[in-house]
């Protein structure tokens, strides 16, 4: 089984890299993307763990956002990380998450929620990227909410009047830097809109332009409906398909290896990157 898309507690997952190596060997996977949001802050400790039996493809999935303000997330995977340009934009994005979650914790504090920075980074593995799932966790932890699930439903989700846009590259910019630092690059469940507002189909034509390798068509907040259209764009556009679970551990309901990648269209993938090799134990 090849999973391409998963978190640690680097970002907003709940396992550490090593548990993930071992989790995935458990459940059968043989390949497994680190995929932590902006960061590659996970990747030496998930190769330490590798045993026989897996492969590890080192990537990150890099925030993006169109001129009119749609969230999209690009999977990196086999870029350089010593890359200065996207290395920078990883950065940049990083610092940025600070100011955006201040001002969402104002605006929690003026509908009445009791919440500090200092609960917030309480939930934070050292080095992890910020991000609203340890807001979640925060509120979790003061009894606000139950869970993640309803911190999102009710309080934090893209539509909330607690939302607030923080700084990305555009989604052509992204790839045009994950493809010069050698990587591939695929747009992650491109209109999976419980999560807001998606792009268009002919918002693809320019990403193509950019260096678009593939599209992440299996994933549970696809419907068939949404898995029909990628594949109809993965036709026009020549593009590959891919499958993967987005694993959070217990931040999320994915589970390792729910959605997978074909042998043959990973091996396409892998042959394209030119920046890191797939470490193999």
């Amino acid at each position: 089984m090849i999973d391409l898309h998963t978190h640690t507690n680097i970002s907003d997952g709940t396992d550490t890299p090593r548990e993930l190596i071992n989790k995935a060997l458990a459940q059968g996977i043989t390949t497994i993307g680190l995929t932590d949001h902006d960061t590659v802050g996970g990747w030496d400790e998930a190769a330490s763990a590798l045993r026989s039996g897996i492969d590890l493809v080192r990537g990150a999935e890099v925030s993006a956002q169109t001129t009119d303000g749609i969230s999209v997330h690009i999977l990196g995977l086999l870029f350089d990380p010593h890359n200065a340009e996207l290395a920078q934009i990883l950065t940049n994005t990083r610092d940025n998450r600070i100011g955006r979650m201040e001002r969402i914790i104002s605006k929690l504090n003026g509908a009445g929620y009791e919440i500090t920075m200092a609960d917030v980074q309480a939930q934070l593995s050292e080095g992890a990227t910020l991000g609203r799932p340890h807001l979640a966790d925060a509120l979790v932890a003061k009894k606000i909410v139950k869970n993640r699930e309803e911190a999102f439903n009710e309080l934090l989700h893209n539509n909330s009047p607690h939302y607030v846009g923080h700084y990305s590259p555009t989604p052509e910019v992204a790839i045009h830097h994950i493809k010069r630092a050698g990587g591939v690059a695929i747009i992650a469940h491109p209109f999976a809109s419980l999560r807001g507002r998606t792009i268009s189909v002919e918002s693809f034509e320019p990403l193509v332009a950019a260096g678009l390798d593939g599209i992440e068509i299996e994933h549970r907040d696809h419907s068939t409906a949404d898995r029909q259209l990628c594949r109809e764009i993965v036709n026009t556009f020549a593009l590959i398909e891919t499958g993967s679970s987005d694993y959070h551990g217990t931040g999320k309901l994915n589970l390792l290896g729910e959605s997978t990648t074909s042998p043959a269209n990973w091996e396409i993938l892998a042959a394209r990157a030119t920046g890191v090799e797939v470490i193999r134990a």
